[in-house]
Formats: structure tokens, C-alpha cells, sequence
């Protein structure tokens, strides 16, 4: 079958990675988490003083940029990827819920986005790669061969988040990790640049009431209907 690239759009908290990242098991081909990279840089902006009371210094964040390497790894035991911030692993600190309070208005920033599309773009160059975000059909990979954009009702999403962090020792509160949705989902659709929509040729997913199994047989099928023409 010949190798294609996978763009897995739509809402935060949506079960994007985990089935991007089930679906390149599957198929063998690489994953990459765009969301991670902008999570990054984040908490790049938090460890360095440059987010202070919700605002960002955007002077210094650009300045800065040329100093943020992102990269990925794979944890030996668990096989999962893993987030990379100037070679100090990150993955479990840019998932915190204060990372996800602040990672919307980071990724608007015009200058942040160029900077990962770029990146973004050359890791695609060899294709046979799932990536999921928010632009990854729309702007990054435009001509991806296989395009699809996933949803569910912010009620479900922010259950998702909860039972996520609680299952990594934290002790979250429902009603903020939903406020957060609603309004990251409002951030991230109205942006003005590469605001978060659906491409006129992807496939509608909503996964409210789908199982984790039930998505990978459905992202399969997807998958072999391209790949095999």
C-alpha cells in the first residue's frame, strides 16, 4: 500500500492522540502530537516568567523562540511518546491543567505557529505519518491524502480531561476543567490565525458515545480505502 499522511483534527480533549496514536501502531506508520509542541512552548513561557497573569510577553517570547527545541522519544517500557523541551522530558508537566489554561493564546500567536508549522511540515516529508492538532488539514498538510476532523459535546470532552488527570495522581475539579474547554474551544475557533475548523474534504468523526476499539476499526477502514487505491 502506498504511504500516505494522516491529519487528525478537532476539539480539545476530543481523544484526538489517542486514537492518532492507535491508528499509526496499527498501520506502522509515526505519529507526531502537534498539540505537544505548542503545550511546550507553554510551559516554556510559564518556567521563564514570560506568561505572568494571563499575559503573555510576546516581545520576549519571540525572541526566545530560536531557543525552544521540541522534540520526541519513546519511553522504553511503555512505548509511549514522549515530549522532548530542550532535551528535558516534559510530557507529563505540559499535560497539567495549567498548561491547558494557557496553551490557546500561545498557539494564536502568529510567529509561534510558523515557527512549529515549519517543523511540522518537514517531519511530513517522507509521509507514512498520523498527526493530530487543530490546522494539521487545513494548513500544515493541506494536500493530506486522509483528513479527518473529530468532535463530541464539551460535557464528555471534560470528563475525559478529569478521568485523564485523575489517573496521573491529580485531584481536579470537573466544573474548571469544563470552563476550560468551553473556552478553548472558543479561543481556538475564533484566532485569526489557522483558527481551528473543519476541511472541506475531511471526514466527520463524533465520538461522543464511541469506543477507543470502535474508533481504531472505524480510522482502519478510513485508512485502507486511500492507502490501497
Amino acid at each position: 500500500m502506498k504511504k500516505i499522511v494522516i491529519a487528525i483534527d478537532g476539539f480539545s480533549s476530543c481523544g484526538k492522540s489517542t486514537m492518532a496514536k492507535a491508528l499509526a501502531r496499527n498501520i506502522g506508520y509515526l505519529y507526531f502530537d502537534s498539540g505537544a509542541m505548542y503545550r511546550a512552548v507553554a510551559l516554556y513561557c510559564m518556567q521563564n516568567g514570560i506568561i505572568a497573569n494571563g499575559e503573555i510577553d510576546t516581545e520576549r517570547l519571540r525572541a526566545a523562540m530560536d531557543n525552544i527545541k521540541i522534540t520526541f522519544g519513546t519511553d522504553e517500557e511503555t512505548k509511549a511518546q514522549i515530549t522532548f523541551l530542550n532535551d528535558t522530558n516534559v510530557e507529563s508537566e505540559i499535560r497539567s491543567l495549567e498548561v491547558s489554561q494557557q496553551v490557546s493564546r500561545v498557539a494564536a500567536l502568529d510567529f509561534v505557529r510558523t515557527a512549529l508549522i515549519d517543523q511540522q511540515r518537514e517531519m511530513g516529508k517522507a509521509k507514512g505519518i498520523v498527526m493530530d492538532g487543530r490546522d494539521i488539514g487545513t494548513t500544515v498538510f493541506p494536500d493530506a491524502e486522509l483528513k479527518i476532523f473529530v468532535t463530541a459535546s464539551a460535557e464528555v470532552r471534560a470528563r475525559r480531561r478529569y478521568d485523564e488527570l485523575v489517573a496521573r495522581g491529580s485531584n481536579p475539579d470537573y466544573s474548571e476543567i469544563l470552563a476550560n474547554v468551553v473556552e478553548r474551544d472558543h479561543l481556538d475557533q475564533t484566532r485569526e490565525v489557522s483558527p481551528l475548523r473543519k476541511a472541506d474534504d475531511a471526514l466527520l468523526l463524533d465520538n461522543s458515545e464511541m469506543t477507543i476499539d470502535g474508533q481504531l476499526q472505524w480510522l482502519c477502514e478510513q485508512y485502507k480505502k486511500i492507502a490501497e487505491q
